[in-house]
C-alpha cells in the first residue's frame, strides 16, 4: 500500500513480507480501535444479520469450509469474528507496515488500526459474493482439533476497472487479488502459493474468468512467485507516473481462471 492512501477504500498493492458492494445482510457488533493523536477510541462497527456468520456457515470454517489444502497449509475465508479480524489486521501490519526510527512502536499501532478499519468497511460495504479474506493456517488433520495460527491473509475483490478490463475479452468483471501477505517466520513455506490456489477456486466458485493483480515491476521475488502460479504481465504504470515523480513502477498481471475446465 503507498503512503497517503486509505486501507478503507484503496485496492492496496500485493506484498510479501520480506521481499520487499444486492448488500447481503450479516450481523455483529465489534469494537474497533481508532486512534486520534496519542488517544484510542473505541468505535461500533454495525455489521448486520445473526452473530456474523452466514446460515450456510460450516463447522467454524466459513461460507465454503477449506478452500484448499495445499503444502501443508489450509486455506479458508476468515471467520467474522472480532478475534480473528484482529489476527488478519496483525499479519497485513506487519508485513506492510514500514519502521520508522522513532516512536516506532506507536506508529505501528496507528497502522494496525487503520487496517482493521479498512476490513471492517470492506466487510460493511460489499456483499459476500463480492469481496472475501481468506487466510492460511496450518493443515490440521480433524476438524475438531483447535484452530491454528493464522500464518498469510489475502483480500479477493469482484472490480471492473477499465484499465485491466481492456486485456481482458468478453467480460466486465474479475476477481482482483491484493494485500498478500505472510507472516516472516513463515517465508518461503508455500504459503502464498497456497493462498493463491485459495483465490483460483474462490474465482471458479463465483464464476469469474479472470484473475488480476499488481505487483512492483522490481521485485523480482514476487512475480515469480506470480508466474508460477500462471499470471502474465499485460501493462505497466505509464512512465509520468513513476520515474518523474519518484515512484516504484507496478505491473498489472492476469490469469485465466479454472472456470468450465
Amino acid at each position: 500500500m503507498e503512503r497517503g492512501s486509505s486501507w478503507k477504500t484503496s485496492g492496496h498493492h500485493v506484498k510479501i513480507r520480506g521481499t520487499r458492494t444486492s448488500q447481503r445482510q450479516r450481523g455483529l457488533t465489534v469494537q474497533c480501535c481508532t486512534f486520534s493523536s496519542t488517544t484510542s477510541l473505541e468505535e461500533e462497527v454495525e455489521l448486520d444479520g445473526k452473530n456474523g456468520l452466514d446460515e450456510n456457515h460450516e463447522n467454524g470454517m466459513g461460507l465454503f469450509g477449506n478452500l484448499v489444502t495445499e503444502y501443508g497449509w489450509q486455506v479458508r475465508r476468515m471467520i467474522e469474528k472480532d478475534a480473528e479480524m484482529r489476527k488478519v489486521a496483525q499479519v497485513q501490519a506487519e508485513a506492510f507496515h514500514e519502521p520508522v526510527i522513532f516512536f516506532n512502536d506507536l506508529f505501528f499501532q496507528f497502522f494496525q488500526a487503520e487496517v482493521l478499519s479498512g476490513l471492517f468497511y470492506r466487510l460493511r460495504n460489499s456483499p459476500p459474493d463480492r469481496y472475501a479474506c481468506l487466510v492460511a493456517e496450518p493443515a490440521s488433520g480433524s476438524p475438531q482439533e483447535p484452530r491454528q495460527e493464522l500464518v498469510g491473509v489475502v483480500d479477493v475483490t469482484v472490480l471492473r476497472d477499465e484499465a485491466v478490463l481492456q486485456h481482458l475479452l468478453g467480460v466486465n468483471e474479475y476477481l482482483y487479488v491484493s494485500g498478500i501477505a505472510v507472516l516472516n517466520n513463515f517465508r518461503r513455506q508455500k504459503v502464498a502459493s497456497a493462498l493463491l490456489k485459495g483465490c483460483d477456486v474462490l474465482s471458479v466458485r463465483w464464476g469469474y474468468h479472470y484473475l488480476a493483480l499488481r505487483a512492483y515491476e522490481d521485485d523480482w521475488g514476487a512475480r515469480k512467485l506470480y508466474t508460477n502460479a500462471g499470471y502474465r504481465i499485460v501493462s505497466g504504470d505509464p512512465p509520468w507516473m513513476t520515474t518523474w515523480i519518484g515512484r516504484r513502477r507496478r505491473i498489472v498481471m492476469i490469469k485465466r481462471s479454472n472456470l468450465g475446465e
